[in-house]
């Protein structure tokens, strides 16, 4: 399970990111535009969510949960500081997916509680893309989480995130999660297709 989370850099804008992640093989897309007013997030989303459906790939859109329902998107990621899972899971009934963000095994189960589809579990390592980073966690925090997980019989998709490049993700795969999020590792790619390509078959289980 490879995400991809839009992001722009000097590069590209958004959509260029989410052409490079689909056509590198890519079919789960998040995109993500902290900070930006619902008007000028919606006619990206609604292109994005038209190049995710001619490819069959599952559209995901960060925090704005009335425009995933307005626009058929296929879910909502939450971090925690946005809608709790609870009341989006109200808003959106039961056929949208729902992802939490999570930095502990607290976080895991509360979200598991409230309904979530699916968890991004992180950060990994320190990265410059997110503001206000939760504690480090690095292979043994993965590798306690699922433990405690397993222990609570807990069956969530859990999606590492934070900081990751492809070296990092045989190891990362070995601590039981079920998949890596990337963003910066893909866009800094000398060949961003090339890199999506390459992940991909790493992942690959």
């Amino acid at each position: 399970m490879l995400q991809f989370i839009s992001h722009y850099t000097e590069r590209y804008s958004y959509l260029d990111s989410i052409r490079l992640a689909l056509e590198g093989g890519c079919r789960w897309i998040q995109l993500r535009m902290k900070d930006t007013p619902d008007e000028e997030v919606r006619p990206v989303a609604i292109e994005a969510l038209q190049m995710c459906r001619d490819v069959g790939a599952t559209f995901i859109i960060d925090d704005r949960v009335e425009l995933v329902k307005e626009l058929g998107a296929d879910g909502v990621h939450l971090g925690k500081n946005d809608m709790p899972i609870s009341e989006a899971r109200k808003v959106l009934g039961s056929a949208f997916i729902i992802g939490g963000t999570a930095n502990t095994f607290e976080d895991v189960k509360a979200h598991y509680e409230a309904s979530a589809n699916y968890i991004g579990c992180g950060p990994f390592r320190f990265t410059t893309t997110k503001k206000n980073l939760s504690p480090v966690l690095g292979l043994e925090g993965y590798r306690h989480i699922v433990e405690q997980m397993e222990e609570a019989n807990i069956h969530l998709p859990i999606v590492a995130i934070g900081g990751i490049t492809a070296e990092d993700i045989p190891a990362i795969m070995q601590t039981g999660v079920t998949g890596i999020a990337l963003s910066g590792t893909i866009l800094h790619a000398e060949k961003p297709i090339d890199e999506m390509k390459k992940i991909i078959n790493i992942t690959k289980p």
